[in-house]
């Protein structure tokens, strides 16, 4: 859950987007973009790997450390991959709809233009199916 937050702060930094002097707000559900998002889970899994590796190794606790910096680095860099794909698949759709900004909808109370399946179409990202409730 530290991931998501990271990436949704992230992100929330980066989406602001001036396209147009009278344009509404758009906004973008992060947790959604990357709930779905193949590539997303797929760095998530190895980043997780990668920590499992380290804590259970058997190698001293200078050289885990030394690991751990460099697992810090490779999650950083990642981060500002994803994010900066996210940011520019939003800038694009948010210049077709001449949206004057684009926040996170984690940080919306409500009001806004959904545009998280435009972005997600941007990213060539399917919606996964959301199980029905039970009764």
């Amino acid at each position: 859950m530290k991931t998501h937050r990271i990436v949704i702060i992230l992100i929330a930094a980066g989406l602001l987007t001036a396209c147009g002097n009278s344009s509404p707000v758009g906004t973008v559900d992060v947790a959604r973009v990357i709930a779905n998002w193949p590539l997303y889970q797929n760095y998530q899994m190895q980043l997780l790997s990668d920590e499992q590796s380290i804590t259970q190794g058997k190698g001293s606790t200078a050289q885990k450390q030394r690991e751990a910096q460099a697992l810090q680095a490779k999650y950083t860099k990642i981060t500002l991959q994803l994010t900066d794909q996210i940011r520019a698949a939003a800038t694009t759709v948010a210049k077709a709809k001449n949206l004057k900004l684009v926040v996170t909808r984690e940080g919306v109370g409500y009001g806004g233009i959904d545009i998280t399946p435009e972005v997600e179409k941007a990213m060539n990202i399917t919606e996964k199916a959301t199980p029905t409730p039970s009764p």
